[in-house]
């Protein structure tokens, strides 16, 4: 199959890029030194391939990650990175434990979440840190008091883990680090209250500012976007959407790739050789510059700003080489 016969909006992963982008993490951050967070692709097949190079723990971000990952045989070692109450996907979580499908390890920050992990039969949990995001997490100085909670009820603690995901995008690299650090620091805090084995924390952006942790949850590395380009890391673009231009003007050019195939988040998507000016619905309106003329039915490659959400958007992705289509892979990890 070529890349014209596939109808558009089309998901599509460059495969030697992937491959590079992979070999390059496992040599940064090899086996358990990475728990690479699968909400990045929600794609079993490409976990399958991280899992080639070398890492068989894996972060989540739902429910319907974990189950998924633990089905596809992924599921030695998984970390939900996230708190959850609702008993029924908690209890889905720890049947995929009892059936030996897999090890999951869930984040705890309240009185609440660890009385829910443990009434709902799991049995690993760590505690989950404030570490400057203003988003989940304990204050570190109330880990301790956390984990002799959850110990009092049964529960095994594996150690703690912090996001500082306001740090990801910070282009001077002397204050980022600095930043980091600091960060950093407050984990450390609430691990010497908490103990255990794991310090998990970091990302994409800051893979390379830690020597603290114990691992870090690196996620969109392996297929990148516009917003984590900016930063100079040693990962190569390996994502896009293919694009059909349905429509020509004097001035512009639009494609089918809109609103509802992107994440739009962290701004408009690019093309190369052109600019975009604005997505709409369905469409991507942009000024076709240096591609030259643009004709009904030719081809563009969308990058999309975010890679988290442009993933879930579609139920499908395309492995391509080149101008070759060499395999289709589900996204099958999406929902909750």
């Amino acid at each position: 199959m070529r890349l014209h016969e596939l109808s558009t909006p089309a998901l599509l992963i460059d495969a030697p890029r992937l491959e590079a982008n992979l070999a390059t993490m496992a040599t940064a951050h090899p086996g358990s030194t990475a728990r690479p967070h699968v909400k990045a692709h929600k794609c079993t097949a490409l976990a399958a391939r991280q899992q080639a190079h070398g890492h068989s723990c894996f972060t989540c971000a739902t429910p319907r990650e974990v189950v998924g990952m633990a089905e596809a045989g992924l599921g030695a070692d998984l970390l939900l990175a996230n708190e959850v109450l609702d008993p029924h996907r908690l209890q889905a979580m720890a049947e995929a434990v009892r059936s030996g499908t897999g090890r999951v390890t869930i984040a705890v920050d309240s009185d609440e979440t660890i009385d829910a992990a443990a009434a709902a039969g799991l049995r690993e949990v760590v505690i989950d840190v404030n570490i400057g995001l203003p988003r989940c997490g304990c204050a570190p100085d109330d880990a301790g008091r956390l984990a002799d909670r959850a110990r009092a009820l049964g529960l095994a603690v594996r150690g703690v883990m912090g996001y500082e995901g306001h740090l990801m995008m910070v282009e001077d690299r002397a204050l980022q680090r600095k930043q980091v650090a600091e960060c950093v620091d407050r984990l450390m805090v609430a691990h010497a209250l908490v103990g255990g084995e794991v310090v998990s924390g970091g990302g994409t952006g800051t893979y390379d500012l830690h020597d603290r942790l114990t691992e870090v949850q690196v996620g969109s590395y392996a297929l990148m976007d516009t917003a984590y380009a900016t930063l100079g890391l040693p990962f190569a673009q390996a994502l896009y959407v293919l694009g059909t231009v349905v429509s020509v003007s004097p001035q512009w050019s639009v494609a089918d790739v809109g609103l509802k195939s992107l994440g739009m988040d962290h701004g408009n998507p690019s093309i190369e050789g052109a600019s975009v000016w604005f997505c709409s619905d369905e469409h991507v309106t942009f000024d076709p510059k240096g591609l030259g003329p643009q004709r009904p039915g030719d081809r563009v490659r969308v990058v999309p700003a975010h890679v988290d959400p442009t993933m879930a958007m579609h139920n499908e992705a395309w492995l391509v080489d080149g101008d070759e289509v060499v395999d289709r892979w589900a996204i099958d990890l999406r929902g909750w």
